[in-house]
Parts: structure tokens; C-alpha cells; sequence
């Protein structure tokens, strides 16, 4: 067997022939390689010169140029320009010397001068101390054109916001040195330009009367001067446009469009015009409702009291108050930090909008820490005792609540601000208490007119937070033409620390009435607890000096009976429910209370006497307020004795029947004299509305229906012997304390009473 092999030629060249090749190749080689560029030095330092003020860090902090890197003229100009943006700087030049194998840079800075002073000219309506308030520049600041000019942009725009519209403010500079300015504000004011007039244009679904009261922006009227109103403000006017809008879409109007406002100035340049267009849109009605994703509250359950329903218009407000509600209750469990998102899927060719809500219920939270905050005289532990949660408890939404109103009906601050802060991690909430505190010492010294006292000097030291613990103590003084009064009372809220309120007062009153004078001296001691978080009770003991005298010839026998000196031994229960959102301005809520008293441990006088009150509120519309109290009383003597002169129910007056004079809706003898009665009905029915909100100055409109009745004179408890009276009146939450001024009119007054009476007050409104 032969096997047949082949080979590959083998070619050989000559050694000369080789080199030379291989030195062609080489040339092609290198020919083809790219010539390196020549690389640009390193930056070896940076340094910043001309600086004073501004820190070193600072300038470089804004720099790209790094040491160690390349040297880059393009990155250079890129700090220059950054290093302008910082506002400081008049001049930034940047220099570059050889330095260890590379370079250098040096930037040399020239600060702007800085502001030594800051005046004003031509500013009347406004003191300098003022305007200053109003803006952020202060001497020592680098004089910054921009800065400048924002400042005077604030000056303009406060003006405007006062009236002055056709305000000029020019802020000028002046060179004091090289490195120091003064700024002045030149001012020119103009005259007050006021809203004349308030125009809607478009609406057709929404009356121009409801689209306004739902507006900052108004004419100028009266109580513009305490309001505020009446002017112009860019700010007011974004927030009337969203009110606007709100306004529509709680009618159904998804789609409501507000225009921007034109303002026009009257030709004399002191009115302006304002006007807005609204553009409609379609009526929107609900078509379905759902909730979704819930599992600890069932559905139905979450739907008690939810007004948004398939088939009713629908309405944004009520939308964000059920959702609302429904956080509420998960609050009120524990969820601190439930959700509801509401998902709107909206048919344009059914006009429908079909409701989802969507539940992130969360996880279940306790108390953190409560920390109470700001307050500087008040003891912590005031406020404390008020708060409805401990540390440890379950968040309750409703309980935090509860615990702002009684804090805020302490009266001890004028700003009360609790705020929950989530510890997601241990699933704590901590609770923050901040409180602005207000004097609550007063010390007043005044004379007055009263319309049952006539002409009166009044003098009070009143002390509501003594020594910051709550104590209360009272010093009054009340001198007239008929009445001569003395009181001192000190009160515990917390006596010894305990949930027990202690009191204890002494007083002296002297009063001249028109057939007998009266003079008593008395003292008292009271004790209270609240039985529940609304309940609470009452017990006083009373130990009082009765001296009738000066009895006039032709008084009644009823009268003459009682001359002399008497002393009464009472002891006094009581007990009320009070749910009123606040003591001295409520809107809602009742407070109902039983009194009783009884005379007869040991003394002269022997009787006793019972009093059922009962006072409603009800919000309405628009802020507004109505209420109705009711009151019945019930007195008698025994033992023997009558009852006290003093201790009869005298019906007439301010806080009684409004309209008619003190006693004369009671009884009277054969001599015509008041002479009260051992009977009261009293029912007082009135509408408050706002007048001037930001004040707290309100009207009123009243029914007032009662009368006090005697059987033995002849005046007998029946309804047709009840009297009625109306009127208006004005309540003022003044800085001098509540005031009424209460106009009431006699609907059937007798031969010697007047038809109306005009009376104020100041005090406690009821």
C-alpha cells in the first residue's frame, strides 16, 4: 500500500529584498498611527483673592475648576458666570501663571458695597418702622440690585394691599464709599383707591349674590376700616377665583372656568372695577358610589351618613366631607393615618360622574409623647389635665378634638394648635400642644350708663390663671345711682390637685329700689366635680345678711312684712350637661342645668326654690346660629314663712323678657308695685348672624315669650298671661369683653309701660 504525501512550497527570498520590506511596512505603520495632540496643563492650585465678606468655601463650592484635572478655559468661563450668579460681586477676573509644571489660577473678586442704611421718603400714611416689617433687606446686607428691586416690589405690592393703587415705589442706591451704600426708598402714594364694584359676567347657574359671599374681594363699605375690605389684593383675588370654582363644583359644575380679573380705574383714579367671567359648563350628576379596599370598618358602616348617592347633583364639598367622615371614623379607632383617595371616572355624554373610593386604612396607632409647648406662665399640667388621651392609649381622633375645646375654653390662650406627629416605625403618634398665651389679668377702672343702674362707676380686678395654676380670683366693685356692690371670689379649678373645683366668696350689696332699700352681706362655699366627660355637679353653702329698710309709707303689706334684718342658711345643689363647642361664642352644642336651693339650716328664712334652664345651638347657613332657651322656675316658702322679697323672680330686662323693664313681666299688687313672683317661664328664641367676622362683631334678631306668675296676687300660671316681646341687637367679642346692645320692642304693653327699650351690657352673653 503506497500513501501519497504532498507538500507546500516553500518560497525564499533573498535577505536584502526582506529588510526592505519590512522597512515599508514600518513607514505605512506609523504614516497610519494618528499624531498625538498636545495635552493641556493641570491645574496645580486655585486661589481667591479680594474677598471679605464672602467666604473662601463658598466661592469654591460654585467653581467647576478642580485641582489635579486639566486646565479647561471653557470650564473657567463657566465659574465666572457662577460665581455672578451668588449676587455679591461687582468685578471677577481670573488670572493664570505657570506653577510647578502647570498652572495657577487666581480669581480676584471686588465685592459689592454693603448697605450701612435703609430710609424712606415720601411715605405719610405709613410710619418707617412699618415699612420696614414689610421687607427683608437690612443694613449690613451686600447691595444687590436685584435684592433691592424685590424689596421695593414688596413695598408696591403692601401699598396696593392697603388701598393705594396708584402707589410708585423707586429704590434708589447712593455710593457712602467704595465699600459701603445707602439705600432709600423713594415713595410717592397717591390717593386711596377703593373696589366700587364687583362684577360677574357668564353665570347663570349661580346667582352674582352667592358668588360673592363666597369672595374676599368686596366693595368698600362702612366697616371697611375695621375689615380691611374694599380693596384691591392680587392674593385675595387667586384665592376668590379657587373659592369661585369650589363654589361651581359643589352645584355639579365640574368644568367651571374662571377668567383673570380686569380691574378698571375710574377716571378720577379713586374707584376701581373689578370684573370676572365665568364660563359654566355642564351640570354633573353622581351615577354610582363605591368603596373599595376596606376590611376593618365594613361598607355599610362607612356608608351611615355619607351624602353623596347615586342620582343626586354632584357636589365636591359634601364629597370631601364624607371622605372626611370616613377618615373620622378610622380615627376614631386608631388609624392615625388612614386615606381615602377618590377616584372620579367622568361621562361626558351622560353627564355622569361615577364615584370610587379607594381605602388605605393603615396600621393601628397609640400615644406617643405629649409634648406641651409655648407655654410660658400656664403649668403644664393646666393643660395636661384638659387632654382626653394618655401616653399609651389608642389614637382617637375625636378625643384630640374634645381636648381642644376644653384647653380653649380654659380662656387662658388666644391661640390653641395641636398637631399629630407619626412615629411610622413603632406605629406611635406623637401629640404636639402649642399655645399662645394671653393676659388674663385685667384691671379696668371706667364709668358707664346701664339701663337698669343709670349712671354707674365700675371697677374690676379680675385674675383668671393666678400664678399660672388656674386659680381664679375676682375683685369687683360697681358703684350707681341705686346700687353699691362688692365681691371677692377665689376659685380651684383643681383643688389640691384633685378633679374637685373649691370656691369660696364674700360679698356686700347695697340697692335702692323704688319702695325699699336692700342691704346684704353674705359669704359662700361651693365644691364641684364633673360625673363625665360633659356632666358635672355643683354644691354651695350660702350664709347671707338680708336689711330691708326705708320702706315708703304706701308700700304693700307684702313688703312692710319683710322690714328689718334676716338671716338665710342655704345650701345650694346643682347639676348640668354642657356640649357646647365654646363657653363665651358658641355655635353649637346645649347646655342644660337643675338648680336648687335650700333654706332653712338654721337662719330666719326658710324656703326653697328650684330652677330648670335649658339653652340649644344650632348652626344654620353662612356662619349663622340659631338657639332657644328655656327656663322654668319655681319658689316657696315654708315652715311658716313667706318667701324673701329678694328671692321672688323678677321678669323684665336684658337677660330676661328684652323690652320691658325689670319686674314687669310679673305680678303686681293693688298699688301697682313689682313685686315679682314665686313662678318664671321664660322662652328666649334667637338668630345670630356674623357682621364683621374678622372682629367677631355679630347681630341679632330675638323672640323672647315668658312672664313670672303668683296665684296669691292674682297673676295665675297660664299662657295667657305670658308676654312677648322682639328685637334686634349687636354682640361684639370686644377686647374689653363681650358686649350686647339689644333693642327690644313691647308687642302688647300695658298702660304704663313703654313700647320699646334700648339696653346693653357687658359680661357673659346667655
Amino acid at each position: 500500500m503506497h500513501r501519497k504525501t504532498s507538500y507546500a512550497p516553500v518560497v525564499r527570498y533573498p535577505a536584502g529584498l526582506l529588510t526592505a520590506v519590512m522597512a515599508l511596512l514600518l513607514i505605512i505603520f506609523v504614516a497610519a498611527c494618528p499624531v498625538p495632540a498636545q495635552t493641556e496643563p493641570l491645574i496645580k492650585m486655585i486661589e481667591i483673592t479680594g474677598n471679605r465678606k464672602i467666604s473662601t468655601d463658598t466661592i469654591i463650592s460654585k467653581i467647576t475648576s478642580t485641582e489635579g484635572l486639566p486646565f479647561s478655559k471653557a470650564a473657567v468661563q463657566e465659574d465666572i458666570r457662577k460665581i455672578y450668579s451668588i449676587g455679591y460681586f461687582e468685578d471677577i477676573t481670573v488670572e493664570i501663571d505657570s506653577f510647578e509644571g502647570g498652572v495657577r489660577l487666581i480669581y480676584t473678586v471686588r465685592e459689592k458695597p454693603s448697605i450701612v442704611s435703609i430710609d424712606f421718603q415720601g411715605n405719610k400714611k405709613f410710619e418707617a418702622s412699618e415699612l420696614r416689617e414689610k421687607i427683608t433687606l437690612t443694613a449690613g446686607a451686600v447691595a444687590n440690585p436685584a435684592l433691592i428691586t424685590d424689596n421695593g416690589k414688596k413695598l408696591l405690592s403692601f401699598y396696593q394691599s392697603e388701598g393705594y393703587w396708584l402707589a410708585e415705589v423707586v429704590p434708589l442706591v447712593r455710593e457712602v464709599s467704595p465699600e459701603s451704600a445707602a439705600v432709600t426708598f423713594q415713595i410717592t402714594e397717591g390717593k386711596k383707591v377703593k373696589v366700587s364694584k364687583v362684577t360677574i359676567e357668564g353665570n347663570r347657574a349661580v346667582s352674582k349674590g352667592d358668588i360673592l359671599d363666597v369672595m374676599k374681594t368686596r366693595k368698600w363699605w362702612i366697616f371697611s376700616f375695621l375689615t380691611g375690605s374694599g380693596v384691591y389684593r392680587e392674593e385675595d383675588m387667586r384665592d376668590d377665583i379657587a373659592r369661585i370654582k369650589a363654589l361651581y363644583q359643589s352645584k355639579g359644575y365640574l368644568y367651571i372656568a374662571v377668567s383673570e380679573p380686569a380691574v378698571t380705574l375710574s377716571p378720577d383714579k379713586k374707584k376701581l372695577t373689578v370684573s370676572l367671567s365665568v364660563s359654566e359648563g355642564d351640570q354633573y350628576s353622581v351615577g354610582s358610589l363605591k368603596i373599595r379596599d376596606n376590611t376593618v370598618i365594613s361598607t355599610e358602616e362607612l356608608m351611615e351618613g355619607v351624602e353623596t348617592a347615586p342620582g343626586k347633583v354632584f357636589n365636591r364639598t359634601a364629597l370631601r366631607n364624607d371622605i372626611d367622615r370616613i377618615i373620622d371614623r378610622y380615627m376614631d379607632r386608631g388609624y392615625a393615618r388612614a386615606d381615602v383617595n377618590p377616584v372620579v371616572d367622568v361621562n361626558r355624554d351622560n353627564l355622569t360622574a361615577d364615584i370610587t373610593l379607594a381605602v388605605s386604612e393603615g396600621s393601628l396607632y397609640r400615644i406617643g409623647r405629649i409634648n406641651i409647648k409655648d407655654n410660658i406662665k400656664t403649668r403644664d399640667k393646666v393643660i395636661r389635665r384638659e387632654v382626653r388621651l394618655d401616653e399609651g392609649d389608642i389614637y382617637n381622633r375625636s378625643l384630640l378634638k374634645r381636648s381642644y375645646q376644653r384647653i380653649n375654653n380654659l380662656n387662658y390662650f388666644d391661640t390653641v394648635d395641636i398637631q399629630s406627629t407619626p412615629r411610622a416605625d413603632e406605629e406611635l403618634m406623637d401629640v404636639d400642644i402649642k399655645v399662645k398665651e394671653k393676659m388674663t389679668g385685667m384691671l379696668s377702672l371706667g364709668g358707664g350708663y346701664s339701663s337698669t343702674d343709670k349712671f354707674m362707676i365700675m371697677g374690676e380686678l379680675t385674675q383668671t390663671n393666678l400664678f399660672g395654676r388656674g386659680l381664679q380670683l375676682k375683685l369687683k366693685a360697681d358703684f350707681s345711682s341705686r346700687r353699691t356692690n362688692y365681691n371677692l371670689s377665689l376659685r380651684d379649678p383643681w383643688f389640691m390637685d384633685k378633679p374637685i373645683s373649691a370656691a369660696v366668696g364674700i360679698y356686700n350689696e347695697e340697692v335702692d329700689y323704688d319702695d325699699y332699700d336692700k342691704k346684704a352681706t353674705g359669704g359662700f362655699v361651693a365644691f364641684g366635680k364633673e360625673l363625665s366627660e360633659y356632666v358635672g355637679g355643683n354644691i354651695k353653702y350660702t350664709l347671707e345678711e338680708v336689711e330691708i329698710t326705708e320702706v315708703s309709707e304706701d308700700a304693700s303689706s307684702l313688703i312692710k312684712d319683710q322690714v328689718g334684718s334676716s338671716l338665710t342658711s342655704s345650701i345650694s345643689p346643682s347639676i348640668w350637661r354642657d356640649t357646647r363647642d365654646e363657653y363665651i361664642d358658641p355655635t353649637e352644642g346645649s347646655r342644660n342645668a337643675l338648680y336648687l336651693t335650700l333654706a332653712g339650716l338654721g337662719g330666719d328664712n326658710y324656703f326653697y326654690k328650684g330652677v330648670v334652664d335649658s339653652m340649644w345651638y344650632f348652626p344654620v347657613i353662612w356662619g349663622t346660629t340659631f338657639s332657644v332657651r328655656g327656663r322654668y322656675g319655681y319658689a316657696e316658702g315654708f315652715n311658716g314663712e313667706e318667701l324673701p322679697l329678694y328671692e321672688r323672680f323678677y321678669v323684665g330686662g336684658i337677660n330676661t323678657i328684652r323690652g320691658l323693664g325689670w319686674g314687669e313681666g310679673g305680678p303686681r299688687n293693688e298699688e301697682g308695685e313689682k313685686i315679682g313672683g314665686t313662678e318664671e317661664l321664660i322662652f328666649n328664641f334667637e338668630y345670630i348672624f356674623p357682621i364683621v367676622k374678622e372682629i367677631k362683631l355679630k347681630g341679632v334678631l330675638f323672640f323672647d315669650y315668658g312672664g313670672a306668675f303668683d296665684s296669691k296676687e292674682g297673676l295665675d300660671f297660664s299662657l295667657d298671661n305670658m308676654r312677648q316681646t322682639a328685637g334686634a341687637g349687636l354682640r361684639w367679642l370686644s377686647p374689653f369683653g363681650p358686649i350686647r346692645i339689644e333693642w327690644g320692642y313691647n308687642l302688647d304693653p300695658k298702660d304704663d309701660e313703654g313700647s320699646d327699650k334700648l339696653e346693653f351690657s357687658m359680661g357673659g352673653f346667655f
